[in-house]
């Protein structure tokens, strides 16, 4: 069984930074692109950043400028640094793994951002 697991989240005040994390068995981490999805209460779940095993980066357009998506090869961790928190980014946050080993998915961690 594939685990993906997150840390990081949390509550903050708007306008606050947070970094989140995501731990992947080395088997899939590197060959798979890593990425970071979002599902706030009653909406479906929307992807916020990908990176490719090449280092290409992918954002939603609502968080370009303000989230950073890395990866740590020798940790097999993909973070998320979320800087200038909204009050909209309040959701749960999903890591995903996606390529030649599958599709996987985190348990999910909780992102609050107060007003």
């Amino acid at each position: 069984q594939v685990q993906l697991v997150e840390s990081g989240g949390g509550l903050v005040q708007a306008g606050g930074s947070l970094r989140l994390s995501c731990a992947a068995p080395g088997s899939i981490f590197n060959l798979n692109a890593m990425g970071w999805y979002r599902q706030a209460p009653g909406k479906q779940r929307d992807l916020v950043a990908v990176l490719s095993r090449g280092g290409r980066t992918n954002y939603a357009d609502s968080v370009k400028g303000r989230f950073t998506i890395s990866r740590d090869n020798a940790k097999n961790t993909v973070y998320l640094q979320m800087n200038s928190l909204k009050p909209e980014d309040t959701a749960v946050y999903y890591c995903n793994s996606d390529g030649p080993r599958g599709t996987y998915w985190g348990k999910g961690t909780l992102v609050t951002v107060s007003s």
